[in-house]
């Protein structure tokens, strides 16, 4: 059964991907997949399909990127069309004699394994099931071209209490036109000249090359640290950084040690929500920044007063067109006669609950996945938020790192934050 929702929001309109847009986009095509997020939530009892609609519909109503489909140029350059209304279905599943709880989540992973029509599509899909004739359970996923982690918490926040103030901030439309504008040219000039600067000045490769095959290639795993966890909001007081960046010179520093490169060369995910009008636009942001530091040698004082150092331009010049950044790294490996590798991330995605009080536990690390597709960066480490302690997931292409290798850098974090 399907219930039909129509909607009608302010704002509509056609033209190019915001820059955050362009590099979730990216995302999407070289990974092949349509990067849902979401999944499956109780419903409290009592609740009824027509409140659910009314919730698919205040979404697609107030958010812009929720009214967004896509077309594509001749050359295959996407443009947006934001519509001012439409409609969409919310999907209701009985679950007959099965936990209703395992057919919620069977929805989530059929849908995430189902292609998203982005020029026909809607980028949200939602379903409620029904046990014996009660709402149980909602499936929801949203595709991560309509917003990135900073954007979700808005939206949830203002779904909970059905906010009706217009939306504030620069919508996707207005950020591309700013970034057409001449402040917008001149803007993504500098971030090139920043960017070319690194890309010049560095050795072209960040790892050694493994000493064996891996297989499979691609390695999923978790560090849970309750040391790290204690460790570096102390070192954040006592530097006056953020643990952000505390934890980001950790990373360097375990890097460099376990890899022999120096300097380090990290592309830290970078909200640009600091800038003006967007700091609670629902959409996508986020962009992957570059900066290099010397790491080799630095005890850990000195590994937060040069990540002070290089931070500032690094968030700075994480704002920039795609685009015409793969282009300016394409020629300066082509000047080299080799390609700069950058694929070396980090991404802080914990709320506004992190540094929370820990209580002392043990240390754990666990492979989750690994598999041969779909395919990974180099190495990407993100910070996530833990009850009671702080987590660290990996994930690391085996022909640029071994898990073993990869395992260390995160352990490594640990020894240099707790052994000062």
């Amino acid at each position: 059964m399907r219930e039909r929702v129509r909607f009608e929001g302010d704002g509509s309109g056609t033209g190019p991907l915001s820059w955050g847009q362009l590099e979730n986009w990216s995302a999407i095509v070289k990974q092949g997949t349509w990067l849902p997020l979401g999944g499956v939530k109780p419903l409290p009892e009592g609740t009824t399909v027509a409140e659910i609609a009314g919730e698919l519909r205040y979404l697609m109503s107030r958010y812009q990127p929720m009214r967004t489909k896509l077309s594509f140029e001749p050359d295959g350059t996407p443009i947006q069309q934001v519509y001012p209304e439409g409609e969409t279905f919310l999907d209701v599943v009985d679950a007959g004699d099965e936990d209703p709880e395992k057919v919620a989540e069977g929805v989530c992973d059929r849908w995430r394994d189902e292609p998203l029509d982005f020029t026909a599509e809607w980028p949200v899909r939602m379903a409620v099931v029904r046990k014996d004739g009660r709402l149980t359970h909602m499936a929801v996923l949203v595709s991560h071209f309509v917003t990135d982690a900073a954007g979700a918490v808005t939206m949830m926040t203002e779904v909970a209490s059905r906010v009706a103030t217009p939306v504030a901030g620069l919508q996707p439309l207005a950020q591309a036109a700013w970034q057409r504008s001449p402040a917008g040219q001149r803007h993504n000039a500098a971030a090139q000249r920043y960017w070319e600067g690194i890309l010049r000045s560095v050795q072209p490769r960040r790892f050694p090359p493994p000493a064996a095959v891996t297989r499979p290639r691609y390695w999923h795993g978790e560090f849970v640290s309750p040391s790290l966890a204690r460790a570096v909001p102390s070192l954040a007081a006592a530097s006056g950084l953020d643990s952000s960046t505390v934890l980001l010179s950790l990373y360097a520093g375990a890097l460099t040690r376990v890899t022999g490169v120096d300097p380090v060369v990290i592309r830290p995910m970078v909200s640009n929500r600091f800038r003006p009008g967007l700091s609670d636009v629902v959409c996508t942001l986020a962009q992957a920044g570059l900066l290099s530091v010397h790491a080799a040698g630095a005890d850990v004082p000195e590994l937060l007063d040069r990540m002070r150092r290089v931070t500032m331009s690094a968030y700075k010049y994480a704002y920039f067109h795609h685009a015409d950044m793969a282009a300016l790294v394409d020629r300066v490996a082509a000047e080299r006669g080799e390609p700069v590798e950058l694929g070396c991330y980090f991404n802080d995605r914990r709320g506004p609950l992190r540094d929370t009080p820990c209580p002392p536990g043990e240390s754990t690390f666990r492979w989750v996945t690994s598999q041969d597709a779909p395919s990974f960066e180099p190495l990407f480490v993100h910070v996530d938020n833990v009850p009671d302690t702080l987590q660290l997931t990996v994930y690391v292409d085996a022909a640029h790192m071994t898990p073993t290798d990869a395992e260390a850098v995160l352990r490594g974090m640990e020894t240099l934050a707790t052994t000062l």
